[in-house]
């Protein structure tokens, strides 16, 4: 494949040469000119037909893509609700984007075979006009307008949240770093306690300042459970660069920016059992398993190993390019049924209770007389940290 790309870059610098040469015979004024490239009206013509063969190109492959590639749930998959309202703003843009297009690529490639050069003919232009300008100037800056008002709407409608809101969701942070993630849940306080990155160290690897009433409640997951049908605020926060905190089938996205916390908001309306028992991603599921058993195939042809089949899952991804393995940068998301959700909760583990634990096993080990490994679960918390541990 890269063979063939080099030979038709190659191919396509050789002809950009011929027609400079040509551009260039052209610009020569003397008795020896070679007016043999000048287009007459044979060329003008065909052209002109070429314009309307390169339309109809454009068009066939318009509908061509949508019939082949329009039924994936693209546009119908929102699982929060805030999501038709993004939805339906893409919907709108889509299709103002696909009638301007359609129109004036349509006139385009008729003017340019209607006014084809002529031999004899001159050109009629005008100077100026200010009706004309006023309406491509008016229609635009009009339907851009509204676009722009029904963004901010939008926008509005999903990040406010009131005060009764806040009181009947769930608070959770959303903590980045090359290149993985972690949520911390705020516990039965509904308060996350504070946090700072210097006070990363051992198993506080969230930098949690155990010394705050509010984070003794406090515990860590590696996955994310949230519960339909119940509002749940964000707090993003980034350990090293600036990432983005991306949830696709829930229209949400925020930047996480070192130094500071961002903050977003949505109410799950799907499970993630729902959502896999969906007609439209059923199909695609089915679509992507079929491509990866050929593939497989080929591997094991190969003596490698084949991929396991693809299951549907909510994912929160890294949306801006962190680093060498920003690729990498996923967390499952689980949205469980209210019920579930409370039985997930049960029996975590604070993160002031891990730093205990770590402690307990350090002291166990200096007792025995054991050598303690310095990695990151052995390292020792920092001053504050310990001490509301060891109370």
């Amino acid at each position: 494949m890269t063979t063939l790309l080099i030979l038709i870059v190659v191919a396509l610098l050789a002809v950009a040469l011929w027609q400079l040469t040509k551009i260039f015979d052209l610009t020569q004024v003397g008795a020896n000119v070679n007016d043999t490239q000048v287009a007459n009206d044979n060329d003008n013509k065909v052209n002109g037909y070429l314009m309307f063969a390169f339309l109809v190109f454009i068009y066939l492959t318009t509908i061509y893509c949508v019939l082949n590639y329009g039924h994936f749930p693209l546009l119908s998959d929102s699982a929060s609700e805030h999501g038709p309202l993004v939805d339906n703003l893409m919907i709108i843009s889509l299709v103002l984007i696909f009638v301007v297009q359609t129109i004036t690529q349509a006139l385009l490639h008729y003017f340019a075979y209607k006014y084809r050069g002529k031999e004899g003919q001159k050109a009629l232009y005008f100077a100026d006009n200010n009706k004309l300008e006023v309406i491509w100037s008016s229609i635009p800056a009009v339907v851009l307008a509204g676009l722009i008002l029904y963004g901010l709407y939008a926008w509005n409608n999903i990040m406010f949240v009131d005060k009764e809101q806040e009181q009947d969701s769930i608070v959770i942070e959303l903590y980045a770093q090359q290149f993985n993630w972690e949520a911390r849940y705020s516990g039965a306080d509904n308060v996350l306690g504070k946090a700072n990155v210097r006070y990363i160290e051992g198993v506080n690897n969230l930098g949690v300042d155990l010394s705050d009433p509010n984070a003794q409640d406090d515990f860590a997951s590696k996955e994310l459970h949230i519960p339909k049908g119940k509002r749940v605020i964000f707090r993003m926060r980034s350990q090293d660069v600036l990432h983005s905190a991306y949830m696709p089938h829930f229209r949400a996205q925020m930047n996480c920016v070192p130094g500071m916390v961002t903050s977003f908001s949505f109410i799950p309306t799907l499970t993630t059992a729902e959502m896999r028992d969906r007609p439209a991603m059923i199909e695609k599921v089915a679509n992507i398993n079929a491509i990866r058993a050929k593939k497989s195939q080929e591997l094991v042809a190969k003596g490698q190993t084949a991929l396991d089949p693809y299951a549907f899952d909510y994912l929160l991804l890294c949306n801006k390019i962190c680093g060498a393995s920003h690729y990498n940068m996923q967390m499952k998301i689980v949205v469980d049924t209210p019920e579930d959700f409370k039985a997930w909760l049960k029996d975590k583990q604070t993160i002031v209770s891990a730093v205990k634990t770590s402690l307990a096993e350090e002291k166990l080990k200096e007792t025995e007389g054991k050598p303690v490994k310095n990695d990151t679960a052995s390292t020792k918390v920092k001053t504050d940290s310990t001490l509301v541990a060891q109370k």
